[in-house]
């Protein structure tokens, strides 16, 4: 037995007197928190993340000042754009005023010699129809030079464009659509119709 006990092997686990009691740390090993804050390789860690994080928001805030300007200059060319299309629009309205008034007082001074005539017809004794009839032609001598003209109607052919069939009527003497009569004289002002004609049409018998 004693030969046995000679020949056991000294570091087996089992044969150490201190299997089982606490393994003490020693100080200063790599889990030891002391020794991170004596070396201070936390504290270097924070500074360095520190300042990524106080020099990151710099470059955006660039560009948006960027992008602000820019957006301003776009504003402000905006801002002008308009204000001269509406100036230009207030002049052109200007323009178009001054020519109305311009074209009302041309006419109104053509119209004025006819005023003049029916007042003498009116003022004379006797028979006036020549008197009338004359003036009537001087008015429409003065209409057409502004561009009114008669649409024409009696025998011609009905145009839906410049005639307006009051009523049909039957005719041997006509073609089916022929105006027969006119009720009302209607007028073109410069080739547009202002007025239809009013008239009686031919309808088969």
């Amino acid at each position: 037995m004693a030969g046995e006990e000679e020949r056991r092997d000294p570091n087996h686990p089992g044969d150490d007197p201190r299997e089982g009691e606490p393994i003490e740390e020693v100080e200063g090993s790599p889990s030891d928190p002391d020794i991170i804050d004596e070396t201070g390789a936390v504290d270097e860690t924070d500074e360095v993340l520190e300042g990524v994080l106080a020099e990151e928001p710099s470059v955006p805030l660039a560009e948006f000042e960027a992008v602000s300007r820019e957006r301003d200059q776009y504003l402000d060319s905006l801002r002008r754009l308009k204000a001269e299309f509406d100036n230009s629009r207030k002049r052109q309205e200007r323009e178009r005023a001054r020519i109305l008034e311009s074209a009302s007082e041309k006419l109104v001074q053509e119209i004025l010699p006819v005023l003049d005539n029916l007042d003498r017809a009116l003022e004379s004794e006797g028979d006036i129809r020549e008197g009338v009839q004359a003036t009537r032609g001087q008015l429409a001598d003065v209409l057409a030079n502004e561009g009114l003209l008669p649409v024409a109607s009696d025998g011609q052919p009905f145009d839906p464009n410049v005639h307006e069939a009051v009523m049909g009527q039957p005719s041997e003497d006509y073609e089916e659509g022929t105006v027969l009569q006119t009720f009302q004289r209607g007028y073109l002002l410069n080739g547009r119709a202002i007025r239809p004609a009013k008239v009686v049409v031919a309808k088969q018998v």
